[in-house]
């Protein structure tokens, strides 16, 4: 039946062309688990993309309403917490796996001519799925996500010339507000994705006009041939068969269906891992934005706390620009410039040292400084916002009238300062939905809690414990 369809649809559209295009273009040294991350990125952005769409049929994008469609879609909305955290979990894949695949192409000297204008439309790529981050943050319009976006447009002001401009962009005024939200959320949801299809397309248009790049030496042209500028030595009769490495750069083999099969597993085991984080590692919201409340302080998602901590050790009038905007601009014009500064064909790792211990250097202070900024975050002692929200309820209803915690309130019922050692949160939720069904004959009366209330309030129960 497949096959007849197949064959239908060939005799209307001619499909065997690009069939041929898409699944029989030859791979130099033949298929290898290492060219799985373009296919891996690929198929993350469709994740992003489809659980995108999904997430807008709910999200208000207004300061008012924001928050709260948000909260709906975690709380009310079937499978919407999964689907949310789908999107954050596969948004932290994709800067892993883009990541991968640029250090793969770096390490494989992939940037080299012919290929420039395929590594410059990577680093593009790169740049976009961090605006991507950037833009998305906001959206939540949560504490962490408010001041951070903050900290952020405060850097684009620190840019010579068109900072002001660049801070009123992205502000849509003077004040981060509905404008602004607005803005991020049409960059996020519009303007970013076209330009990454765009750019998408350019790059398998780019990478099927010259081809893979292959192993370091020994690599075949887009044809499946060796370049001319680098023959394959006839080898005089009794002389033994080449190196397994030499003879595998000399090989090549089509697309499908090993490669094929190599990237499917790969996706499959991507989703997998975002799947179980998103089931089993929540995304918590903070409290919501509140413009007025200076004292909070906000800490960027993952990918960014190698430069939050950067910024740290470079304060001051002259140090701070230049690491808001000099190194980063300047680190980004190498990285577009990288094949015309290293324009040598030779790709093999003995003739690009110099080049290989700079990337290796630059890993190293990345990761030095990732692991100095969550020592930092562990020792900075922060209130669960629940935790503050709960003990908030508590001083409104009065309770510490006839509670005592740790010393403070009345004595007319039981002493709450360990409680969360003797209570689970199921006991606390349903005593506060009516105390009498867990103390009967209890002389507390019921209280109006919503559902967040009764989450804060109980979360605050189980803060209560001997050592916290």
């Amino acid at each position: 039946m497949a096959s007849k369809l197949y064959a239908w649809l060939d005799s209307r559209l001619k499909l065997k062309p690009v069939k041929d295009t898409l699944l029989d273009e030859p791979i130099p040294g033949g298929a290898s688990w290492i060219y799985v991350f373009g296919s891996a990125t690929l198929f993350l952005f469709a994740l992003q993309a489809i659980t995108g769409m999904f997430l807008a049929v709910y999200y208000a994008p207004t300061p008012d309403h924001a928050y709260d469609s948000v909260r709906y879609i975690e709380t009310q909305v079937l499978f919407g917490a999964f689907v949310r955290g789908l999107h954050h979990w596969g948004a932290s894949a994709m800067v892993v796996v883009i990541g991968l695949h640029m250090l793969q192409v770096f390490l494989y000297g992939a940037y080299k001519p012919p290929r420039e204008a395929m590594w410059i439309v990577g680093v593009l790529l790169l740049l976009l799925t961090m605006g991507f981050a950037f833009t998305g943050y906001l959206l939540p319009w949560d504490q962490n996500a408010y001041w951070a976006t903050q900290v952020g447009i405060n850097m684009a002001g620190g840019v010579p010339f068109v900072g002001t401009f660049l801070v009123k962009v992205m502000r849509g005024g003077e004040m981060l507000g509905a404008l602004t939200l607005s803005r991020f959320f049409a960059v996020h949801v519009l303007f970013l994705p076209a330009t990454i299809a765009v750019l998408v397309a350019l790059h398998m248009f780019i990478l099927r006009r010259v081809g893979p790049a292959g192993p370091w030496s020994g690599g075949l042209d887009r044809r499946g041939k060796r370049p001319e500028s680098s023959p394959a030595p006839p080898r005089p009769e009794g002389q033994p068969s080449p190196p397994s490495g030499e003879r595998r750069a000399r090989r090549s083999e089509p697309f499908y269906p090993r490669q094929v099969f190599m990237d499917a597993v790969v996706m499959l085991g991507v989703f997998a891992v975002v799947a179980v984080l998103a089931l089993t590692v929540a995304f918590p919201l903070a409290d919501k934005a509140n413009p007025s409340d200076h004292s909070f302080i906000p800490v960027p998602e993952w990918y960014f706390l190698f430069y939050y901590q950067f910024l740290k050790y470079m304060e001051g009038p002259i140090l701070g620009p230049i690491a808001t905007w000099v190194i980063p601009g300047g680190f980004i014009a190498l990285l577009l410039a990288l094949p015309f500064l290293d324009p040598s064909k030779d790709r093999a790792p003995s003739s690009r040292r110099t080049v290989l211990g700079l990337g290796a250097l630059f890993l190293v202070g990345v990761f030095a400084l990732v692991g100095l900024s969550l020592h930092d975050l562990q020792e900075m002692k922060r209130t669960d916002p629940a935790v503050a929200s709960g003990k908030a309820l508590y001083d409104q209803f009065g309770c510490i009238g006839c509670h005592r915690v740790h010393a403070a309130g009345g004595s007319v019922g039981p002493d709450l300062s360990y409680v969360g050692d003797h209570r689970d949160r199921d006991w606390l939720i349903k005593h506060f939905r009516d105390p009498q069904s867990t103390s009967p004959g209890s002389i507390m009366p019921k209280f109006p809690l919503d559902e967040r209330q009764l989450t804060d309030l109980t979360a605050y129960m189980l803060s209560l414990k001997k050592g916290a």
